[in-house]
C-alpha cells in the first residue's frame, strides 16, 4: 500500500515525501521545518488564547457544543470498509454560528465483539494527508494481529483536507490557467522559454534575487487567501485536536487510543495538552517538538536531509548492492555534485515537460528518497544514472511522486465490502444532527466536489496553511536573509532552500500558538518513537518530546529513514504491546541495528 504524492504548484515549497514501508503500513509526511538539534532549548510559553486542558468547563457539557458531542455516526459500506461523516464547528469560539466542517471518517472493522477494546484512531501525517485514504488503502491488514483483534482501525480527513467540506485550496482561476499553460508542450516564443528555464537560485544573494523570492512567496500566499481566506484561521492543529475529541465521543469511546506519525505527533501532543484525562494510549512516531521556533525547525530538517543524502553515498552498496550509481562513496558524491552544478546552469530535459528538472527539483528528488532507504534507494540510484546521461525524467518523477499508483479504492465496486455488513454500528442512529447539511452550505461547501475548485489532492494547500498558522514567522524579510548564511554553513543548499521555503509564511494569517514545552500534567504514559537516522524529524526531537511529557517513554529505532512503526518487527512489537496492554517501554530500549 502506497499513498499518492502530488507535485506542489509552487516550486518545491517543502522537503517532504511519502514513506514506503516494507509492510506498507502508513504514509507519514514530514512537516515544514519539522525538527531541531538535540541541544535546542525550549522557547517561552505564550499566554494567547490557545485552548488548554479540560477543566471545570468540559466541552461535552457546554450547551453550544452539545449537538456536536451528541452526534452518532451512521456507518455505510465503502468498499471493504465502513464510512461515515462527522460534523464539527468551524469556529469553536462561536460554534452556534452555523458554519461547520463535514469530516469524512473511515474504519476497518477487525475486532471480534468478544475481544474488542475499542477504536484505534490513526493520523498519517502531513499536515494534509487523508486518513480515509489510509484506511481504504489497507492499513489495517498490515497491523499486527493482536491490534486487529482488539481494535477497529479508524481515521479521518482533518478539517480542510481531502474530502472535508469545505476544503482548502490555493488554486485560483488565474493560477489554474497559469498551471495549464506551464504544462503545455506546445512551442513557446523564445523569450517566454528563456524566462521559464531560468530557475530561482538556491541561495538568493542579490537584491534582485531576494525581491524575486519575496514576490513568489507573496503570490503564493495571496492565491491561498483568495481561494481559501475564510478557512485559513480555522485549520490549525489545536482545532483539529478538538475535532479529534468530538470524533472520540462519536465513536463511543470514553478515552482515546491513538497513533500519529510525523505531523500526527503534533496533533497527538495538542490533544494530550487539551484533553489529558481522555487519553488511554498514545504513540507519537517521528516526533515534532513544540518548543522550537521556525528557524530551529527549518535548520534541524535541513541538516537532517543533508546528512541522510551523505549516508546514502556511504551506505548505498550495503543497502542495495550493485545497483548504486557509483562504485565508491566518492563516485556517488561526485555524481550528485556534478548534477547539482549542471542543473543550476540549465534544467535537465524531462519527457512531456517544457521546463525540465532544475536544481530545486534535484534536491527534492534526493530528499524525497531518504524516507525508507530499503525501498527507495534503488529507484533513486537508477534515476541518478539516467540523469547523468542527460535524462531528468526519472528524477522528476521522484520529485513529484508520479511513481506512486493512483488511488484505487473499491468504493464504487458493487461486489466490494463483502463480510462487513454485520457491523453492529451500521444501524446506530443518525450520522449528524438535522442541521448538518445546512451548516455545510453556510460554510460555502458545494456538494459537487468538481464545482468547488478544490483539486482531488489538496495536501499542498493544507500543508502550507497548517504549518504557517501553527508556527509564528517574522514579518520582517531581513530575518530570513539573516538566517541564510548560518543555514548554508550548517546544511549547505538544503539550508538556504529551507530558509527561502519559509518565506510564504511571512504573509500568512497569524495563529495563537507559540513555541512552548508540553503542558499535560495529567496525561498517562505516552510512547514516543524516534529513529536515529530520521531526516525529516531527527532523533533529538523525539528525545526532547519524550522528556517533556510527565511520564513519557522513548523507544529508539537505530536505523536510517523516517519513523519506525511499520518498518521494524521489534518496534512493531513494542508499540502494539503498549497499545493492547499498556505495557511500559523501559528506558533505553532500542530496536534495529
Amino acid at each position: 500500500m502506497i499513498l499518492p504524492w502530488t507535485d506542489h504548484p509552487w516550486e518545491y515549497l517543502v522537503i517532504t515525501a511519502p514513506v514506503r514501508r516494507s509492510q506498507a503500513l502508513v504514509l507519514a509526511l514530514a512537516v515544514l521545518g519539522a525538527t531541531s538539534l538535540a541541544a535546542c532549548t525550549a522557547g517561552p510559553r505564550a499566554g494567547g488564547d490557545r485552548p488548554r486542558s479540560v477543566g471545570a468547563v468540559d466541552p461535552v457539557d457546554r450547551p453550544d457544543l452539545r449537538r456536536f458531542y451528541g452526534q452518532q455516526l451512521t456507518w455505510r459500506p465503502c468498499g471493504a470498509h465502513r464510512c461515515a461523516t462527522l460534523t464539527v464547528p468551524m469556529d469553536y469560539a462561536r460554534p452556534g454560528d452555523g458554519r461547520t466542517f463535514l469530516l469524512p471518517v473511515a474504519k476497518s472493522v477487525t475486532a471480534p465483539p468478544g475481544k474488542r477494546v475499542g477504536s484505534l484512531v490513526l493520523n498519517p501525517g502531513g499536515p494534509g494527508e487523508r486518513g480515509v485514504r489510509l484506511i481504504k488503502d489497507g492499513v489495517a491488514e498490515d497491523m499486527g494481529r493482536g491490534v486487529r483483534e482488539r481494535f477497529d482501525i479508524v481515521s479521518f480527513d482533518p478539517r480542510g483536507v481531502g474530502e472535508s467540506k469545505p476544503a482548502l485550496t490555493c488554486l485560483t482561476e488565474e493560477s489554474a490557467e497559469s498551471t495549464e499553460s506551464a504544462g503545455s508542450t506546445e512551442p513557446e516564443p523564445a523569450e517566454a522559454a528563456d524566462e521559464q528555464s531560468a530557475s530561482a537560485p538556491l541561495h538568493p544573494r542579490t537584491d534582485a534575487e531576494r525581491a524575486d523570492a519575496l514576490a513568489a512567496a507573496r503570490a503564493t500566499a495571496a492565491d491561498c487567501r483568495k481561494a481559501s481566506g475564510p478557512l485559513l484561521p480555522h485549520v490549525g492543529t489545536d482545532d483539529v485536536a478538538r475535532d479529534l475529541d468530538v470524533l472520540r465521543a462519536a465513536l463511543g469511546e470514553r478515552r482515546l487510543t491513538y497513533v500519529g506519525w510525523s505531523y500526527g505527533t503534533s496533533l497527538g501532543t495538542s490533544y494530550a495538552e487539551q484533553f489529558p484525562r481522555r487519553v488511554r494510549a498514545m504513540v507519537l512516531d517521528g516526533a515534532v517538538d513544540p518548543s522550537l521556533d521556525w528557524r530551529q525547525r527549518m535548520l534541524g530538517q535541513a541538516t537532517g536531509f543533508r546528512a541522510a543524502v551523505a549516508e546514502y553515498a556511504e551506505s548505498c552498496a550495503g543497502t542495495i548492492g550493485d545497483g548504486c550509481p557509483g562504485a565508491t562513496p566518492e563516485e556517488i558524491r561526485a555524481l550528485i555534485d556534478r548534477l547539482l552544478e549542471r542543473t543550476r546552469r540549465e534544467p535537465l530535459p524531462v519527457d512531456d515537460s517544457a521546463s525540465g528538472l532544475d536544481a530545486a527539483g534535484l534536491l527534492a528528488a534526493l530528499s524525497l528518497s531518504m524516507y525508507t532507504p530499503e525501498d527507495q534507494w534503488e529507484g533513486l540510484s537508477d534515476a541518478l544514472v539516467a540523469a547523468d546521461e542527460g535524462d531528468g525524467t526519472k528524477l522528476a518523477a521522484l520529485a513529484s511522486g508520479e511513481e506512486e499508483p493512483p488511488d484505487t479504492d473499491a468504493e464504487t465496486d458493487p461486489d466490494a465490502g463483502t463480510g462487513t455488513e454485520t457491523d453492529p454500528e451500521t444501524e446506530s442512529g443518525s450520522d449528524t444532527d438535522p442541521d448538518a447539511d445546512t451548516g455545510a452550505e453556510e460554510s460555502g461547501s458545494p456538494s459537487d466536489e468538481s464545482a468547488s475548485g478544490v483539486p482531488e489532492d489538496n495536501s499542498d494547500a493544507a500543508l502550507i496553511a497548517v504549518n504557517c498558522l501553527d508556527v509564528p514567522h517574522p514579518r520582517d524579510a531581513q530575518a530570513y536573509w539573516d538566517a541564510l548564511a548560518p543555514a548554508e554553513k550548517a546544511a549547505g543548499v538544503y539550508g538556504t532552500t529551507g530558509v527561502t521555503n519559509e518565506l510564504v509564511c511571512r504573509d500568512w494569517p497569524a495563529g495563537p500558538g507559540r513555541p512552548h514545552r508540553v503542558d499535560a500534567p495529567e496525561v498517562p504514559p505516552v510512547l514516543v518513537v524516534g529513529t536515529k537516522g530520521d531526516p525529516a524529524t531527527p532523533y533529538g526531537e523525539a528525545v526532547s518530546l519524550a522528556r517533556q511529557f510527565p511520564d513519557g517513554m522513548l523507544l529508539t529505532f537505530d536505523s536510517a529513514g523516517h519513523t519506525g512503526y511499520g518498518r521494524d518487527a521489534c518496534v512493531d512489537r513494542k508499540v502494539e504491546e503498549y497499545l493492547i496492554s499498556l505495557t511500559r517501554v523501559r528506558p533505553g530500549t532500542t530496536c534495529g541495528a
